[in-house]
């Protein structure tokens, strides 16, 4: 079984708005379910957990209901940290009979503009190494800094940078290994399934990954998300 578990449990404070950035409207609907329709849409994917704010539990209800979002299983409260929300979806879907063996794609609930050729890439790559990271190839010049982004004598070869995104794919066993490990090892506040496996010596595997697939935290960020919908409507 397919489990696309999207997070959307962050408060949306780089917004500057009293409204958590997931739950803003585009085109009279909420971020949240332009992601949702993504995975409801796409064949592969059998069920859907959203782990979100507890004041939104209701909310995301309602919309599920309205937008016709079948998939949706699960619903579950966050906890403080990004990680500790995954952790909190992961248990519930342990907890309601899923084995270790069923594979689970982590996706933002904000990365809205996620395509079904991500979404198969992703799958295509995990069935082949276990494990997939969707990630594009850095094309700017990269430079390191020791004093807050002022000045910098040193480069970063760009042909050995890869900026990752979501959706990150790997076994349900897996996922809930990473994180009862970071526990015992105090890895803590690291919401990037990938980062979380880095540090736990684990390899990464990378799937497609596409500039269109931006994560929305700006306002710079719906404004292109915005153009994106308007240039696929026409």
């Amino acid at each position: 079984m397919n489990i696309a578990l999207l997070t959307a449990a962050g408060t949306g404070s780089r917004m500057n708005n009293d409204v958590p950035k997931q739950f803003l409207h585009v085109k009279n609907k909420p971020l949240i379910v332009h992601t949702l329709e993504q995975f409801q849409k796409h064949p592969s994917i059998d069920q859907i957990i959203i782990v979100t704010l507890p004041a939104w539990v209701e909310v995301i209800k309602a919309y599920s209901k309205e937008f016709k979002i079948t998939k949706l299983k699960w619903i579950v409260e966050g906890g403080s940290t990004g990680q500790e929300s995954i952790f909190k979806g992961l248990e519930t879907l342990k907890d309601e009979g899923l084995t270790e063996d069923d594979v689970v794609m982590i996706n933002d609930g904000n990365r809205c503009n996620i395509s079904p050729e991500l979404i198969s890439d992703s799958l295509s790559v995990f069935a082949e190494f276990g494990s997939a990271v969707a990630a594009i190839p850095c094309v700017e010049a990269v430079f390191k800094s020791h004093d807050g982004g002022k000045s910098s004598t040193q480069s970063i070869p760009r042909e050995e940078l890869y900026r990752t995104q979501t959706p990150h794919t790997y076994t349900l066993g897996k996922l809930l290994w990473a994180h009862k490990e970071a526990g015992e090892r105090g890895i803590a506040d690291t919401a990037a399934s990938c980062s979380l496996m880095e540090a736990l010596g684990e390899e990464v595997h990378f799937s497609k990954g596409l500039e269109t697939n931006l994560k929305i935290t700006t306002q710079e960020d719906l404004l292109i998300f915005k153009a994106l919908l308007n240039a696929r409507n026409k």
